[in-house]
């Protein structure tokens, strides 16, 4: 999904940056994950981040601007970028009522179970105008690259880029726990993954996000203040 609702490569893109040595120098070598589209499948079904056409996640908190509301709803569009067929998925925000920021997300899933993030339309709003398409981009377009936004085998402590176009979008992750109890309005669940997101772009500006087996994202806090709640209040299908 858009940054809200956020590996290093080598051969498989699962390394983001590889230093080669030179003496004492060391030359940091370009991120750029080899993409083959018959490495993916037509169907995103990770445990963590499934995808299932039609359905809709509803998010609501406050983040000190007002009331937000957060759906993310899983189209049964796609979008082939690289080769590779992406579903489709809508994110929209809404703060106080009024309509904050409209994203198209695409993502694809490898044939290990990865599930890849290969850009987004983004499109922020004041007044009922875009003001800004800030942090678009798309896989293969002006250098830039893919990044994994779930791990299909997520391991504690493990880091990874979520995308990657140089100044613009460089989300990054690192499992922080597989055991999470977490509780929101649409129930408690166990053995939730919690992640800890952030950008070099943004320094200082971290979240933890938790993710539970076969539903997905669940909530979303600042690092620095965890009583800032973005969570799921309401599951449901259109199809």
């Amino acid at each position: 999904m858009a940054k809200r609702i956020v590996v290093l490569v080598a051969a498989a893109g699962l390394i983001a940056l590889v230093l080669l040595g030179c003496g004492e120098r060391e030359k940091p070598v370009e991120y750029r994950p080899e993409i083959d589209p018959n490495d993916f499948i037509t169907v995103v079904d990770n445990n963590y981040f499934p995808l299932k056409t039609g359905t809709v996640l509803i998010y609501e908190g406050d983040t000190g601007q007002g009331p937000e509301r957060v759906e993310v709803s899983v189209t049964s569009d796609t979008k082939e970028i690289l080769g590779v067929d992406c579903t489709v998925v809508r994110d929209t925000v809404t703060v106080g009522g009024e309509l904050a920021e409209d994203t198209f997300d695409w993502y694809a899933q490898d044939k290990e179970g990865n599930v890849w993030y290969f850009g987004e339309d983004s499109k922020e709003y004041e007044d009922g105008k875009v003001v800004s398409t800030k942090g678009s981009w798309e896989a293969g377009v002006d250098g830039a690259q893919p990044g994994i936004i779930m791990k299909a085998e997520p391991v504690v402590g493990e880091k990874y880029r979520q995308e990657y176009d140089k100044g613009n979008a460089e989300d990054m992750a690192e499992v922080v726990s597989l055991t999470e109890s977490v509780t929101v309005r649409t129930g408690s669940y166990d053995k939730c993954l919690k992640t800890r997101e952030w950008t070099p772009l943004d320094p200082g500006a971290e979240e933890y996000k938790y993710y539970a087996p076969g539903i997905g994202q669940l909530l979303e806090t600042p690092v620095e203040d965890e009583s800032q709640r973005i969570e799921l209040v309401e599951v449901k299908t259109t199809v």
